[in-house]
């Protein structure tokens, strides 16, 4: 009776999981769809936790070491998650993907002891592998490899959003991590057939080689496509996970595993697509590079940088008729999205239409932007996406960037020789004014010079984004 009453639980949490995600396609439903979906967990790991039963009829033993990791966790993740400042969420994403990957990483552990304890004979060779041995045996490798690559090589993109590990690129990258995976293949293939005594040995080279490779994966990745890295690691720890619930006969996790695999799979498809990137590249580890000229400098740019104050700007703005705004991280640096808000509100009470153009790697994660505009509580409507915006640019008399760089930068387009070229970027230069405001003319994540800046058109409000942003609208107000 029990265990009917688990699986009813277990196919009310699946149809959460689903519905919750579904929300999650709309910003305005996202908070509702991330409630429904964590009622659901909660659900099944409650209904796990008093209603299981193993075939010999023993419930769950060690109840108060589960609660205890329960409790504790929940208490950590609560204040992380309230304590977080916006520049940190996506070191936070990495982070908590990363402790996914490693649970999928420590079941298949566990459970590769567990079946060589019942497997192995006196010898200590394996025993009747039969057929779903063998498929047992597999869904184990799979979780390992996979928790293993998405456990490793989030720490690293920790790491790296957090400025704690520099990009590093071996000589013949490609050539190393196409040879790890192989052997990992090919040790992972001689473990699912069985290898007599070197069985042990074997799963625990392909558990280290999987860490390793993560972390090369990783490693050379440039700052610009650390988002489609995110993503692409979130699939990862989903697929891993599935794995797991294959393991356990468990539904509901082999549901959200398919689910955050998948979705995290088809993100990365459509973000590599906006960056005009190989998904192929991605997993040998070329991703950002492959070029091996060097990338224009100030010195190769034509026309100087030209400074605007913020009284001009605002004259600028006040009797515009249309202002296009493009977010980037400075904006979330600055925690300046509730003053670009009542900025958007006054120049639209001065009868300026305004919109946001979001381009889908602006920031650090996926939805960076979005996620940080929501909390000012900018409406939905106003945010634009990059193939619908860039049509508009030319017909917009000002374009104001805050902390946006490499998602604005011509060289994608014109420099061969850079390494964001071919993405494609928002076309702000073809608007009748470009007013960039940047704390310095440091370059941006991808450590490349900006051609924008020096653009005819371009105007540079140099200034911490809250601070100068305050300033535009006391001017915008000031002129009545």
């Amino acid at each position: 009776m029990q265990q009917h009453i688990l699986q009813i639980i277990y196919l009310i949490a699946s149809v959460t999981f689903i519905g919750g995600l579904k929300f999650l396609g709309n910003p305005a439903t996202a908070r509702q769809g991330n409630l429904i979906a964590a009622f659901g967990m909660v659900l099944a790991i409650f209904g796990t936790i008093f209603l299981y039963t193993t075939e010999m009829g023993e419930h769950l033993h060690n109840l108060g070491f589960i609660f205890g990791a329960l409790i504790l966790g929940t208490i950590i993740g609560w204040i992380v998650a309230k304590k977080v400042q916006m520049t940190a969420m996506p070191e936070m994403v990495s982070l908590f993907n990363g402790m996914g990957g490693a649970c999928a990483m420590l079941i298949s552990v566990i459970e590769f002891r567990h079946i060589m304890e019942a497997l192995e004979s006196p010898s200590g060779f394996l025993i009747g592998m039969s057929e779903n041995i063998t498929g047992h045996i597999l869904a184990i490798i799979l979780g390992l490899v996979i928790g293993s690559v998405s456990f490793a090589g989030s720490i690293v993109a920790y790491g790296k959003l957090s400025g704690k590990v520099k990009d590093k690129s071996l000589g013949m990258q490609q050539l190393i991590n196409i040879g790890l995976l192989v052997v990992i293949m090919v040790l992972s293939a001689l473990i699912v057939m069985g290898n007599g005594a070197y069985t042990v040995q074997l799963f625990y080279l392909v558990f280290t080689l999987s860490l390793l490779y993560g972390i090369l994966f990783v490693l050379p990745i440039g700052g610009a496509d650390m988002p489609v890295v995110i993503s692409l690691l979130n699939s990862f720890t989903g697929v891993a996970a599935a794995c797991g619930g294959f393991l356990y006969d468990n539904k509901v996790m082999l549901v959200g595993g398919i689910l955050v695999g998948s979705a995290g799979t088809l993100l990365t498809i459509v973000m590599c697509k906006a960056m005009n990137r190989s998904l192929v590249n991605v997993l040998i580890g070329n991703f950002g590079g492959g070029s091996t000229g060097e990338a224009a400098t100030s010195s190769s740019f034509a026309g100087s940088i030209k400074e605007v104050t913020a009284s001009d700007a605002a004259i600028l703005m006040k009797y515009a008729k249309k202002v296009i705004i493009v977010p980037g991280y400075g904006l979330a640096v600055a925690q300046a999205q509730h003053i670009v808000h009542d900025l958007e509100l006054l120049l639209e009470s001065e009868g300026v239409e305004v919109k946001y153009a979001i381009h889908p790697v602006a920031g650090r994660m996926p939805g960076h932007m979005n996620v940080l505009l929501a909390e000012s509580n900018v409406s939905y409507d106003k945010l634009v996406e990059m193939e619908e915006v860039n049509p508009e640019f030319a017909t917009t008399d000002v374009v104001l960037v805050v902390g946006a760089n490499d998602v604005v930068n011509p060289a994608a387009k014109t420099d061969p020789n850079s390494p964001i070229y071919g993405m494609p970027i928002l076309d702000v230069e073809n608007a009748t004014n470009v007013i960039v405001n940047k704390r310095s003319m440091k370059a941006g994540y991808a450590g490349i010079e900006n051609e924008l800046f020096y653009k005819p058109k371009t105007s540079m409000l140099f200034g911490d984004a809250k601070k100068a942003l305050t300033q535009l609208v006391s001017e915008i107000k000031a002129l009545g």
